[in-house]
């Protein structure tokens, strides 16, 4: 009902019967960085005129009750339903005359399900969570405590799980709290797999070194997410930096497993999902509009990471009890 009245208001719209002329006119005059749907000037009246008519008054009090629970809870709000609305008819607009779809705050336009802004990247950020558990699961149980590398693979564990939940709040719902909280916790993970191979491959021998190096950082930590929350979100330096730490992991990781191709009988799982999460990565490069308007490539990679846990937790099992069983030798660990 609620998105029935707004639909006859947008066909009430007198905007939308000038969409050739819009359209062309904003396509020549918008510019060429940023957002081309948010920018246009017939979705910026299309969701004034619906706020206007919808999210005041006695109109909102019909909107809230008849607003679905779950997406009360979730956040969403009647100038939200708006924007929602009035993107897809600019999408609609836009395909009608022939031009690209376009993005809308720097997005694609997504087909919402429930109250999933994303469905296909949540559901994929659900399985890698769950894959996640269900491997820390097998690990505890497989792995004695008394293993070098317990805690810190647990600890590693612990953390990529916390990405994986924010990373679906964040497809569930995109707000300024969740979007930060999405970016800082993947940054983390990817910090901790650096210290984590640093703990693997020197700090066995040398644990000063590791809790200098975990310190450094910690420090280095605070500094990012302070730096993009109080000077300037730069989306750039934020990939750049993430970027510039994941190609030091994958090549310290890889040289490690180079050097012990010879004593480890499974050192090509570590580089097999070295190599395959940082390939993986490149589907980002294939940015299109979303298939069926749900799948796109972010969503795909996101897919595709599943399972990379399965293999990278067989890994971490067989070198826990390689550590292990090394220890109770009384041999050196390398």
């Amino acid at each position: 009902m609620r998105l029935a009245r707004a639909q006859c208001w947008v066909n009430a719209f007198p905007a939308a019967r000038l969409l050739p002329a819009v359209l062309a006119g904003c396509l020549l005059l918008a510019p060429v960085s940023g957002s081309q749907g948010d920018k246009e000037p017939f979705y910026r009246d299309c969701v004034k005129e619906c706020v206007q008519a919808n999210c005041t008054g006695p109109p909102l009090g019909g909107f809230l009750s008849a607003q679905p629970r779950y997406m009360t809870l979730t956040g969403w709000t009647c100038r939200d339903d708006c924007r929602y609305l009035c993107m897809w008819i600019t999408v609609g607009l836009y395909l009608a005359e022939g031009y690209k779809v376009p993005q809308f705050h720097g997005k694609w336009p997504f087909t919402r399900f429930l109250c999933f802004e994303e469905p296909v990247s949540a559901l994929a950020s659900l399985l890698n969570g769950l894959a996640c558990l269900i491997m820390l699961v097998r690990y505890r149980s497989a792995v004695p405590r008394q293993s070098p590398m317990y805690y810190t693979c647990c600890a590693f564990s612990m953390v990529s799980l916390n990405a994986w939940f924010w990373s679906m709040v964040f497809h569930t719902r995109d707000t300024y709290l969740t979007e930060k909280m999405d970016y800082f916790c993947a940054s983390a993970v990817i910090l901790y797999s650096i210290y984590l191979c640093c703990v693997r491959t020197l700090g066995l021998q040398r644990p000063d070194l590791s809790s200098c190096f975990g310190v450094l950082l910690i420090l280095l930590f605070a500094s990012h997410v302070s730096y993009l929350t109080f000077v300037n979100f730069d989306y750039g330096y934020n990939m750049a930096a993430n970027t510039a730490i994941g190609i030091i992991n994958l090549l310290w990781w890889l040289c490690w497993c180079y050097g012990n191709r010879r004593t480890l009988p499974y050192w090509w799982k570590c580089a097999a999902v070295v190599l395959l999460l940082h390939g993986l990565a490149l589907l980002e490069l294939l940015d299109f509009p979303p298939l069926l308007w749900v799948l796109d490539a972010h969503a795909i990679w996101h897919l595709s990471t599943v399972p990379v846990h399965f293999l990278f937790y067989s890994f971490l099992i067989d070198d826990s009890l390689y550590l292990l069983n090394t220890q109770k030798r009384g041999l050196k660990l390398d």
